[in-house]
């Protein structure tokens, strides 16, 4: 194998002419020069200089070697200092997919914070609702997924070959018409009679499993994947809702107001990555701003 070092070495024998001059602009001694030349043939498998006297000269094998080395090295410094850059966050790329209400709350305040300290890092945005957005960090479709889980649900994740980063606890909280009788604390079995409005199919699951814990079956007149949308028509009196607090936070309700629902049902925001692109550093950067921005979210 054709090693970096040598061809340097190379190169600098062709421009001076001799091991010794080589040697005192490598800033080397002769004989660690003529070494590496001959490993350097060795590797080749054929001379590479013919030696005269003081003198050398390359072989046909020798020029040709140094004709590539200008480009192999020159192609090799760029892609040290390219490397360089990403390992120091002066440059790099994270490919992030996020649910939409994380897109529309946490993801913003991450983004803008790493921007700030690292203006050399780019991060692309999709938005996926888990599990999918889990496949695509498995599929190598993204680096990191912003994810979430909800807490004793029957087809809970598995995520042990993942690094899992704990973001925050999101509660579920009723959202009920502006003029609803139901105020304050409640519990889930209050809404036993009322038609529902439901959101994305993971959180349809878990409405049904809930209210079926309660004892009743939940009437669900309207079914929708955008949060907006919910809390629209919940806001015209078409019926009641249990959303995530990110996602109430991420829409001024209009004509709706919210209740609490005891007991407590919280998802589980966390932020996913695989063990090596951990130790990318324009990753474990993002993984720290998402959890800074989640500190900021749940202060509030």
């Amino acid at each position: 194998m054709i090693e970096a070092r040598h061809l340097r070495v190379l190169r600098a024998v062709a421009a001076t002419g001799s091991f010794s001059a080589a040697a005192r602009e490598l800033g080397c001694t002769q004989p660690a020069v003529s070494q590496q030349m001959k490993a350097l043939e060795s590797s080749a498998g054929t001379p590479l200089l013919i030696r005269t006297g003081r003198e050398m000269r390359l072989t046909q094998a020798g020029e040709a070697l140094v004709r590539h080395a200008a480009g192999i090295l020159a192609g090799l410094t760029a892609a040290e200092e390219e490397v360089a850059a990403i390992a120091g966050l002066r440059a790099g790329r994270v490919r992030l997919v996020s649910f939409p209400s994380g897109s529309s709350t946490l993801v913003p305040t991450a983004l803008a914070a790493l921007r700030a300290e690292h203006p050399g890092t780019r991060v692309s945005l999709v938005e996926a609702e888990p599990p999918r957005s889990v496949e695509m960090l498995r599929e190598g479709d993204c680096d990191v997924a912003l994810a979430f889980r909800y807490e004793g649900a029957q087809a809970a994740e598995d995520w042990d070959d993942l690094v899992v980063r704990p973001l925050l606890a999101d509660r579920l909280v009723g959202l009920v018409p502006e003029g609803h009788a139901l105020r304050g604390s409640v519990t889930i079995d209050a809404f036993a009679d009322e038609p529902w409005i439901a959101g994305c199919p993971r959180c349809r699951r878990q409405l049904v499993e809930v209210c079926r814990s309660a004892g009743f079956a939940p009437r669900i007149d309207f079914a929708t994947d955008d949060y907006p949308a919910v809390i629209g028509l919940v806001g015209a009196g078409l019926g009641v809702a249990v959303l995530p607090e990110l996602a109430i936070e991420s829409v001024r309700p209009k004509g709706a107001r919210t209740v609490t629902v005891e007991p407590a049902v919280q998802r589980e925001i966390v932020a996913l990555t695989l063990p090596d692109l951990a130790q990318v550093p324009a990753v474990a950067a993002t993984l720290d701003h998402l959890a800074r921005a989640a500190d900021k979210a749940a202060a509030r």
